[in-house]
């Protein structure tokens, strides 16, 4: 197996060192192997943190007396993180509070003609922007339609305030991007 080079970095928690975060390159694909001491009750997410922009690497596993986990992105999901500064530790709780609003109009939010057909008499969407980055929130059923069916694969659905949704990255370009 052709390895690449292997980077580490910190894993930081609430600014402080609390792990190591272990990036190692192999062809169009990089590992990110997270472990830090068990941060505390409740369940942790592990980041990769770049001078561009964050990927959320995922919850980590209790392992003993460590938290860990290994995950492989392609080089598409990598790039527009940038240059690589650091790990970070963040509680899954954290991710959504108080950073949503609500949104009567979504279809206002995008200036792109087919994102504004598409959104157009949506109800309950969410809102979020922060470090360049447009986060949508469509509320999710299983039993109907999905909201904007040609972004699936961008999908992530997730618990917001209780509730389910379809969340959805856009970049400052408003170009969909995995999140």
């Amino acid at each position: 197996m052709n390895r690449g080079c292997i980077d580490k970095f910190p894993l930081l928690l609430d600014g402080r060192a609390a792990g190591e975060l272990t990036v190692e390159r192999e062809a169009l694909y990089t590992w990110f192997d997270a472990r830090c001491r068990l941060p505390g009750e409740g369940l942790w997410c592990a980041w990769a943190v770049g001078r561009e922009g964050s990927l959320r690497l995922g919850v980590l596993e209790p392992a003993g007396r460590e938290a860990v986990i290994r995950r492989r992105f392609s080089q598409r999901l990598t790039e527009p993180l940038g240059q690589l500064l650091r790990g970070e530790v963040r509680p899954v709780a954290e991710e959504d509070r108080g950073t949503w609003r609500a949104v009567q109009d979504p279809e206002t939010l995008f200036q792109a003609p087919w994102l504004r057909k598409r959104l157009r008499g949506l109800a309950g969407a969410l809102v979020r922007e922060e470090e360049g980055r447009r986060s949508l929130a469509l509320p999710y059923d299983s039993a109907r339609p999905f909201p904007l069916p040609a972004l699936f694969c961008f999908a992530c659905v997730r618990s917001i305030q209780g509730a389910r949704y379809a969340v959805f990255l856009f970049n400052d370009r408003e170009e969909p991007v995995f999140p």
